[in-house]
């Protein structure tokens, strides 16, 4: 797809930048760094492959309010777990187009795929040690490796192109063709082989290394229903040792570059705030997720003697765009399993007390919030900041943390119990599930489960990662998910309604939602090709 053109990586701002096609032939050195610079020096190797970090944080993180935070809300919060209040509609006929739906996850891949692409062909001109070389190829062909992983799962028909635009192809023509699972699956498994067969266990916070890699093939597996191979993969990160469980309160902890955590998207203010530069934008993930309460009986704006005043400690500026559902509130054992109070605000409102020192029942619990969707719902607290955030701004500087152990785990449960071996699919899922109800994950409880079933899988994994990157995925790959959308999906407004529920049936799926819509920018380029994509839409 050589449309994805003009690219330029630039040094300070650890960045693309698109520049004309007459000064990328001109070698322009912008900033100190110039592509001959990237591509053909072990420093710029670096560079470039530092920039592509800083692209996929802004591509799977981004900051501020924008329809690149809206695409990846959509795959964490439109489930069967999750409750939709305002901001933009997942399913609705008007939005879930190819003119509405957020473009930028088709977008912003293939120009970070174009880039992983330079740098994998590039280096083969690059003198410098072979193994340094070897690991940030590595890194480039995880990140390439992953992001077809994703658009094939989201969008099914795709195109798939691994020659990198450069100045002698640029304005060669494009052959718009629906590339074979198997063509794609072919790239995708090659690339993460690599990188599994060259990157280390142990490496900084911030990179890839063998387990995220390994991590990233065994979802490939399961894709492609190759179970041996997914266990094989998801088996090497738990006998490792790299990577393992952690007390439940440090796995959203202010500090989630710890054990459990595979990879971890960084932030750091101090070093430039905005998505083009090291130290990343303010991220609203917190924010989007958690209630209003500080709007309590005042209107938009809080005044003085109202009941709750803006606090970290109880969100902070929010947003309450999406919420969990009651179906997910019914799966916990709201008494034993710890993860009901640790990764959701309380359900109750009288666990507030009033925070408002000159209000006469400061100290007290509130008095009942005059609505249930906006000021006040049962929240979530995976993502809430408490030492970043400022009152007064829905900003947050918390490194995120996207891929974990305890979602290894429970994928190596499916992929052993796919093989017949429950026995071991069962030990998997009951670490995930004494960890959960605060007991040892290596000792046996009255809390296991004795039996493998798939309905017991999908509610276990929903208990774990509910609102984290993988659900959606795995609805669809079980090939389940409209069925389960219908089922428990829920769509609400800023009072006690919601839209759609089990007994008017106004659950707002088409079949043809099971794939994303390409957007409507890239179906005009494609022309008369565009009808292999989209279909039903």
């Amino acid at each position: 797809m050589k449309k994805l053109k003009y690219i330029l990586f630039s040094m300070i701002l650890v960045s693309i930048t698109f520049i004309s096609c007459e000064k990328f032939l001109e070698e322009e050195i912008l900033d100190q760094v110039s592509v001959d610079y990237i591509y053909t020096t072990p420093e710029g190797l670096e560079v470039g492959v530092n920039a592509l970090y800083n692209k996929m944080r802004n591509y799977n993180a981004p900051s501020g309010d924008n329809t690149n935070l809206q695409a990846n809300v959509f795959f964490l919060a439109a489930t069967d777990l999750g409750l939709h209040r305002t901001w933009f509609t997942p399913y609705g006929a008007t939005e879930h187009t190819p003119a509405r739906f957020p473009k930028e996850k088709w977008v912003n891949a293939y120009i970070i795929i174009d880039r992983a692409s330079a740098i994998i062909s590039s280096s083969r001109k690059v003198k410098m040690d072979e193994t340094a070389k070897k690991k940030l190829v590595a890194q480039a062909r995880v990140i390439r490796g992953e992001l077809y992983l994703d658009l094939v799962r989201m969008y099914g028909n795709i195109l798939l192109d691994t020659i990198a635009t450069n100045p002698d192809n640029i304005n060669d023509p494009v052959n718009y063709k629906a590339a074979t699972e198997e063509a794609v699956f072919g790239v995708i498994n090659a690339d993460l082989d690599f990188a599994v067969q060259n990157l280390d266990w142990q490496v900084p916070a911030g990179r890839y290394g063998q387990g995220v890699a390994r991590h990233i093939r065994g979802k490939a597996a399961l894709w492609r229903k190759d179970y041996q191979r997914a266990a094989n993969e998801f088996g090497a990160i738990i006998s490792n040792g790299t990577h393992g469980l952690v007390d439940l309160n440090q796995v959203f902890g202010p500090d989630v570059n710890h054990k459990e955590a595979l990879f971890v998207y960084q932030r750091n203010q101090s070093l430039g705030q905005g998505d083009d530069l090291a130290g990343g934008g303010g991220f609203w993930l917190g924010s989007v997720f958690t209630q209003r309460l500080y709007e309590k009986q005042s209107g938009a704006t809080p005044a003085a003697g109202n009941e709750v005043i803006l606090d970290v400690n109880y969100g902070g500026q929010s947003l309450g765009w999406f919420f969990p559902n009651n179906y997910l509130k019914s799966l916990y054992d709201k008494v034993n399993d710890k993860r009901f109070t640790t990764y959701y605000w309380p359900d109750n409102y009288t666990s507030y007390l009033v925070n408002n020192p000159s209000h006469p029942r400061f100290g007290l619990p509130i008095t009942q919030p005059e609505d249930n969707y906006r000021r006040y719902h049962w929240s979530l607290k995976k993502y809430a900041d408490f030492q970043t955030k400022l009152v007064g701004t829905e900003n947050s500087y918390k490194n995120y943390i996207y891929y974990r152990f305890a979602e290894t785990l429970l994928l190596a449960s499916e992929a052993n119990h796919q093989l017949g071996n429950d026995a071991l699919a069962l030990e998997y899922m009951n670490r995930v599930r004494r960890r959960g109800y605060g007991l040892n994950p290596s000792a046996s409880s009255t809390y296991d489960f004795t039996s493998w079933t798939q309905e017991r899988y999908l509610e276990e994994s929903a208990r774990e990662l509910a609102f984290e990157n993988e659900r959606w995925f795995l609805l669809k790959r079980l090939g389940i998910l409209g069925e389960r959308i219908m089922l428990h999906y829920r769509n609400g407004d800023n009072s006690s309604t919601e839209a759609n529920d089990a007994v008017n049936s106004q659950t707002p799926w088409k079949s043809w939602y099971v794939n994303c819509p390409v957007p409507q920018s890239q179906i005009d380029i494609m022309g008369a090709s565009a009808s292999q994509f989209n279909i039903g839409y």
